[in-house]
């Protein structure tokens, strides 16, 4: 092994999604930092700011592999930032390791999937929602792949279900202007809301659903939740008016009461005591890096093909739980958890499941479509 090891952190500090990448990079620093604790040496991070812009990502990617010999990244939040690395990763021969909830139908040899895929979200989540208040939701989105692909997954789910879609919207990721797509929600009355909205246009839409819900009961979260498999602690306070009672479907909840996740929040509160609640990009971009470290010093080679070898190779501690990674599709197996957003910016856990070993082609999947959550609370 090289003298030191980098590794690139690729991740939009600014532009419209830039709170999830500053808790990326915070998640990233804190898991070097837990390294650092423990004696390690060897691992650097190198950082590489994209803004936002699309065409960045691959010429940070190339800075990141090329010019500062990183054959390990760890980043990107969104799906489309992530489609155009891909190629880029597997010309060096790289491995680009991704924690972010996508939408699956995707399975690359140069990548670690850290985050869930659409049979860890959207299918339990449905499984929920449909009992409790009927098969007939509305669907937004934003404007590209991941709102494209879940809503598409939506109607299928429904359509199995014997349900309706009542109205389908789509916004680009900076657009806040929610007024038509409210006033459309308002008059067809949906049972449910999938949100599928990113960044500003989640947080004005979220906004704008609680003041429906103060003019109309029927539009409260108890009778019409807004549910979103993407929203996280940190972005809570980016709501105008807050959204308490509106739903969440993550990996990864602040306020878990695992012995995991109890000694990662004393660990965290030590090095950075002005840290408040812990998001699930924060907790999944830690576990990305620190799995990337371990399997690199545990097989004793930053060589990818070798790194991915042991990575699947056996079940790694990790606050997400422990983690067992598919040999044949290089996705974790997850919990889920349901939150329920409380007004201390935080999510109250009322449903969740043990890890769901990932299917992001749904194959098994669609031909066992239920399972039994733990419900929490009602």
């Amino acid at each position: 092994m090289q003298t030191a090891v980098k590794i690139g952190i690729l991740y939009s500090t600014t532009g419209p999604y830039g709170s999830l990448g500053r808790e990326a990079q915070l998640g990233a620093e804190f898991a070097l930092h837990d390294y650092r604790r423990n004696g390690g040496r060897k691992a650097e991070l190198v950082f590489f700011n994209p803004h936002a812009d699309l065409a960045a990502y691959l010429e940070g990617a190339r800075s990141l592999m090329r010019d500062s010999g990183c054959r390990h990244i760890v980043g990107t939040i969104t799906s489309a930032a992530r489609k155009e690395v891909i190629p880029l990763v597997e010309k060096h021969d790289g491995l680009l390791w991704y924690m972010c909830p996508y939408e699956g139908f995707e399975a690359n040899e140069n990548v670690i999937y850290i985050g869930a895929c659409p049979n860890q979200h959207l299918i339990p989540l449905f499984e929920h929602l449909i009992p409790r208040h009927g098969p007939r939701p509305y669907l937004v989105g934003a404007n590209y792949v991941w709102g494209w692909e879940m809503n598409r997954l939506a109607r299928e789910l429904i359509v199995n279900a014997g349900g309706t879609i009542l109205g389908e919207r789509y916004l680009p990721l900076e657009e806040t202007s929610v007024e038509r797509i409210v006033a459309d929600i308002a008059e067809k009355r949906p049972s449910f809301i999938l949100n599928n909205l990113i960044g500003p246009s989640s947080y004005a839409f979220l906004a704008a659903i609680a003041e429906l819900g103060k003019r109309d009961p029927a539009f409260l979260p108890e009778n019409c939740p807004v549910a979103s498999c993407d929203l996280t602690e940190c972005e809570l306070a980016d709501i105008a008016g807050g959204a308490v009672g509106q739903l969440s479907a993550l990996s990864y909840f602040d306020g878990l009461e695992t012995s995991e996740n109890i000694a990662f929040k004393s660990r965290l509160k030590a090095w950075r005591p002005d840290i408040g609640k812990v998001s699930t990009i924060f907790a999944s971009s830690y576990t990305a890096v620190a799995l990337c470290i371990a399997a690199i010093e545990s097989s004793g080679s930053e060589d990818p093909v070798t790194v991915r070898q042991e990575v699947v190779s056996r079940s790694w501690p990790s606050v997400l739980g422990n983690l067992v990674v598919d040999p044949t599709t290089n996705h974790a197996a997850l919990p889920f958890y349901l939150g329920r957003i409380n007004d201390q910016h935080g999510f109250d856990l009322i449903a969740s499941e043990q890890a769901i070993p990932a299917d992001p082609y749904l194959i098994t999947s669609r031909q066992k479509p239920t399972r039994h959550l733990r419900v929490v609370q009602s």
